[in-house]
């Protein structure tokens, strides 16, 4: 049939006249809590898959869904109880192999969050949650490829660490710079150099004295706050990465 005009066509289209891939959106939620950095996991409750753990995601909804942001945010808030954290897309992925029932695609998202600002809340409607060490949830038989999407967020995340601000969004309003450094090293899984990594901070702009001081041991520590509006600042150089620690990562 001969169209005349794009809205003629656009009225006789039928989208079921072409298959459609499977649409999720997956989401890994880091924390750092009890010295470590952890995953926010959620436990299956339907097949396929039913009672491993997964991450938390869902499918695209067409007809409420205005974009794959707003999705990531419903999904987030229905499968866990935690509403509206930072996303930032990672990756999408797709091909015929990564879900049973068929062609799917998934758009990968990762946050990082304060511990205490989303803890999970209760809720009849929500999966089983858990927050779960990064080093013992990449061993965990996932769902999915989900294995692979965690080790995807988890270098984003690393690497987003080395070059931006992003670290200090799960720091209080007044903060030394060791417990900043302390959560650079959680996330990065390695010790940082002191005297560089405090340059590194101050000579960016990033972080302000205060004027305030707290005891730390027996010694007062100068207190500092972050500088910027928000956590995309990004450094002019990257972190350096240990030759010990660059080795262990590729292992």
């Amino acid at each position: 049939m001969t169209y005349i005009s794009e809205q003629e066509y656009l009225t006789h289209y039928q989208k079921t006249d072409y298959d459609t891939p499977l649409f999720t959106v997956d989401m890994a939620i880091f924390s750092v809590t009890k010295g470590q950095l952890q995953v926010l996991m959620v436990q299956r409750s339907n097949f396929p898959e039913k009672g491993k753990w997964a991450l938390p995601g869902g499918f695209v909804n067409l007809k409420t869904d205005p974009d794959l942001m707003v999705t990531a945010h419903r999904k987030l808030f229905e499968k866990t109880g935690i509403n509206s954290p930072y996303l930032e897309q990672v990756e999408t992925i797709g091909n015929q192999y990564r879900d049973p029932r068929g062609w799917s695609i998934t758009a990968l998202y990762f946050a990082l969050i304060d511990f205490d600002k989303f803890e999970i809340q209760e809720s009849t409607t929500t999966e089983t949650s858990q927050w779960v060490p990064i080093n013992q949830a990449l061993k965990f038989d996932l769902a999915f490829d989900h294995k692979k999407l965690l080790r995807l967020a988890f270098d984003r995340l690393c690497n987003k660490t080395r070059y931006t601000a992003l670290p200090v969004s799960l720091m209080p309003e007044l903060f030394t710079l060791t417990e900043l450094q302390t959560i650079y090293e959680i996330i990065l899984g390695h010790t940082l150099e002191k005297k560089s990594f405090r340059r590194r901070m101050q000579e960016a702009g990033a972080v302000e004295e205060t004027g305030q001081q707290k005891i730390v041991g027996k010694r007062p520590a100068q207190l500092f706050r972050y500088a910027f509006e928000d956590y995309n600042f990004t450094f002019p150089r990257m972190l350096e990465t240990p030759r010990n620690a660059a080795k262990n990562e590729k292992s």
